[in-house]
């Protein structure tokens, strides 16, 4: 059940004509979602698509501009300053004041124009000439974020991990079949040229039976990870929504380490497999064309930060339908990785440098020739944002889809279940469920 970068995603327009109808482009309230009594799939609002003119700038609007969504908004401004893509940014989101006045502030007089900023990002959706949105919030908010977006008539990016657990990634896939909008996914490796050739060598067959995937992404520092800087001007009331932050998550006490460094606690975050793993697991998975994960163990610890509530190494093992294995590693306590490998029967693959290497097992190495596929340097992050952009004009698919992502969701989602309770968990990609081993 795996699917070319490039097939459309699913569609449906006498779906959506319906859902439009019956909806009678009302506004949904999405009171109890926003303070914490729980997740909906209802969007907040449900309204047609904005036209995009052939030669008329994509007007964009960013939600949450702390930390990455900032680095979204300077990319953005970039590529419509030296020509890259008619882009113009109108409009911007945060919980945060301090945050998202200075976004505002700097995007106004970068662009020119009067970027407008709101609290609430259901507020920003109801803006007809938006046509799409770049959602930057923490994971637990994506899937609402989605959805809404999808309903507001918007093409979508979201950030990375697609969701905070795996039901959410269906919600996100169940809102998409019923749309015809884009969700790209922010997992920016899927434009790294060699895992585009490694595809085209494995559909070649030249590998035989391909038999493990290997991955990891390992990094170091001294004092931990994601310490990021506290502003303390940052607190519940003016200066902070808190109780919208927390949002489906349900309500919290404040913290001022939880707002600012919530990958490193539990109920936030899955920590180094969701922000981390999924960047390699993601293009090693549709490379390789893997299937549907259908069990995950993973173990790992506090070794080296040991005030950090999620782990800081941990090792996943992964199978597949069709009789796959992945082993993956992530740390950020020491920084020396696995070889990025497609190991098959016959031959195998390695992606560790830039280029694509195909080198056959000793036994096969007088029917398979090694060699050596060269492949481009480029900016990934900026390609996948590109990649976006061209495809919101041109309505062709774009790179990183939401199945794939779906897929890698369960495996981050199986893979913490277990870490944290200590036994194996299997999926069943029919029903959709997971299950204890």
């Amino acid at each position: 059940m795996t699917h070319s970068p490039r097939d459309a995603q699913p569609t449906s327009s006498s779906r959506r004509d319906f859902l439009l109808t019956t909806a009678g482009l009302a506004a949904v309230s999405l009171a109890g979602c926003a303070h914490g009594s729980g997740t909906t799939s209802e969007p907040a609002v449900i309204r047609s698509p904005v036209p995009l003119k052939p030669d008329e700038p994509i007007r964009l609007a960013v939600v949450g501009v702390g930390g990455m969504g900032g680095g979204h908004v300077e990319a953005f401004m970039n590529f419509n300053k030296k020509g890259k893509e008619k882009v113009v940014i109108t409009a911007m989101s945060d919980v945060a004041k301090p945050r998202l006045d200075n976004w505002v502030a700097r995007a106004s007089k970068t662009q020119g124009n009067t970027v407008r900023g709101y609290r609430d990002y259901r507020e920003l959706l109801k803006n007809e000439d938006v046509h799409a949105v770049l959602m930057a919030t923490p994971e637990h908010w994506h899937a609402q974020n989605v959805i809404d977006g999808l309903g507001a008539g918007k093409d979508v990016y979201v950030e990375k991990p697609m969701t905070l657990k795996m039901e959410d990634a269906f919600r996100i896939s169940d809102a998409v079949a019923k749309s015809d909008r884009l969700v790209q996914v922010g997992t920016q490796y899927m434009m790294l040229p060699r895992y585009r050739e490694a595809r085209k060598l494995v559909e070649s067959g030249v590998l035989g039976h391909i038999t493990m995937l290997q991955t990891s992404y390992c990094r170091n520092s001294k004092a931990g990870e994601w310490l990021y800087d506290i502003d303390p001007k940052i607190a519940p009331g003016e200066m902070l929504d808190w109780d919208m932050w927390c949002g489906p998550n349900g309500k919290a006490d404040f913290d001022t380490e939880i707002f600012h460094r919530w990958r490193r606690y539990r109920r936030w975050s899955t920590g180094i497999i969701g922000d981390l793993l999924v960047h390699q697991m993601t293009p090693l998975v549709w490379a390789a064309k893997m299937g549907w994960p259908v069990r995950v163990s993973a173990s790992g610890g506090r070794y080296s930060d040991l005030k950090m509530e999620n782990q800081d190494q941990v090792m996943l093992t992964v199978e597949f339908e069709g009789g796959h294995t992945m082993i993956v590693m992530g740390s950020v306590c020491n920084e020396s990785g696995l070889e990025v490998m497609i190991r098959g029967h016959q031959a195998n693959i390695f992606l560790g440098g830039n280029n694509c290497v195909l080198r056959p097992e000793r036994v096969f190495s007088d029917d398979i020739e090694e060699k050596t596929i060269q492949c481009e340097g480029i900016s990934e992050q900026d390609e996948l944002r590109l990649d976006w952009l061209r495809c919101v004009r041109t309505r062709k698919p774009n790179q990183s889809q939401v199945e794939l992502a779906s897929k890698i969701m369960v495996i981050v989602d199986l893979a913490t279940r277990s870490i944290w309770g200590g036994s194996a968990w299997t999926f069943d990609p029919k029903t959709r469920k997971a299950a204890q081993a």
